[in-house]
Parts: structure tokens; C-alpha cells; sequence
């Protein structure tokens, strides 16, 4: 069974649709045969670099709501993410363009790294407030990985590598109609859309092994 996760680094709900899925992967059955491969995509490809500004100050100038309403908003989302053991540091967050941890996560699928390398993606932008359009710091990242430094940063100082699968997925992506994240597709047969509760990607496991 083959699972495919299309979610971007800056997306919330990709980080607590993660880990209901493994969690609901815990209780299936035939969890031995399931494959999962992670898909880039972009929440907004055309998204600027870290302009110093925190998620809550983000989330009230798109929503056009107060500081103290995206604050709230926030807290809420915290709490979903606290519930599956996952600690949100708004505070500390740098919303930034994610083109290049995209990259670094397609190099990393082509070294048998990718879900160590997401996995530890997520942990850096959410909890511990890294800058994940930084260069240095994604090198540092797949470093904490076992992944080669040098060849990660020679792969991140040239734009053109890994773009073309980053641009693949994508375009699968909307093959597909994914328009937004995350989205789970098994054996391209079954999909769930969203951060769902453990039973709905239990539920979709199960009929999709049936």
C-alpha cells in the first residue's frame, strides 16, 4: 500500500494530519506494507521570505482580524497540536517561502532521507522557531539527519536542482485536484483531505486493504 502526502512545512494542519495518520497507522493492521512518500506543495508558491513578522501578526493581516482574535485562533490550533504530543511555538515562528525545503526534501528522497528530513522539517519550523528558508539552517537540518552538509548546501546554492520534481509534484498535484494541504492519496484510489481525526485515516486505511 502506498501512501503519497502532499503538504508544505508552513501549513499547521500538516504537521497534526502527520501524526494522526501515524497514529492511525499504529492500530492498522498491515501497517508492514505501507509505503508513505512525501509530495512538495506550496501553500502559496508566490510567498515572500521572512519578513520579521510572527504567525499571529500574519494570520490578522490576511484574515483581517485583531492581533488578540489570531492570538486565540492560534491557541486553539496549539491545543489540537498539543493532543497528538506536537508543541506549537507561535511566537517563535518565521512564516517564509519554503521552495528550498521543498528542494532539500527531494534531494533527501534520492539519499533515502526524506521522512527523517520532514519529520525533523516540522519539528524545527513549530517548535524550535528556525528560519527554514535559510540556507545555513537547512543544511543544519539535514546534517541532524545524517545527511551530507556540503553536498545538501551545494544542492540548496543551485535553484535548479531538485526544482523540476518540486514542479512535478505540483503539477500532480493539481492532475489530481489537490488545492490544498495536506492531502493523503492511497494507491491513488482512496484520498483524505485535511487533518482528520485518527478513525477517518483508520477507516480510509482499512477500506483501501480491503
Amino acid at each position: 500500500m502506498k501512501i503519497e502526502i502532499w503538504s508544505d512545512y508552513v501549513c499547521p494542519f500538516c504537521y497534526i494530519g502527520k501524526r494522526r495518520l501515524e497514529s492511525a497507522l499504529e492500530q492498522f493492521a498491515h501497517q508492514d506494507e505501507v509505503v508513505i512518500e512525501y509530495r512538495s506543495f506550496e501553500l502559496n508558491p508566490q510567498a515572500s521570505l521572512y519578513s520579521g513578522k510572527n504567525m499571529h501578526q500574519m494570520a490578522s493581516e490576511k484574515h483581517g482580524m485583531s492581533i488578540e482574535q489570531a492570538k486565540e485562533g492560534n491557541a486553539k490550533l496549539g491545543q489540537q497540536a498539543d493532543k497528538m504530543g506536537l508543541v506549537y511555538n507561535f511566537d517563535e515562528m518565521k512564516p517564509t517561502n519554503t521552495f528550498d525545503a521543498h528542494r532539500l526534501t527531494q534531494y533527501a528522497k534520492s539519499v533515502g532521507k526524506d521522512k527523517e528530513l520532514s519529520e525533523r522539517m516540522f519539528y524545527s519550523y513549530y517548535t524550535e522557531g528556525k528560519l527554514i528558508s535559510d540556507h545555513a539552517t537547512l543544511a543544519d537540518i539535514a546534517e541532524s539527519v545524517g545527511m551530507n552538509r556540503e553536498e545538501s548546501m551545494a544542492v540548496l546554492q543551485d535553484s535548479s536542482k531538485y526544482a523540476n520534481e518540486v514542479r512535478s509534484d505540483e503539477a500532480t498535484a493539481k492532475q489530481l485536484g489537490i488545492t490544498g494541504a495536506p492531502f493523503f492519496v492511497i494507491d491513488r484510489k482512496y484520498a483524505v483531505s485535511g487533518a482528520q481525526p485518527v478513525e477517518i485515516f483508520l477507516s480510509a486505511l482499512n477500506q483501501a486493504a480491503q
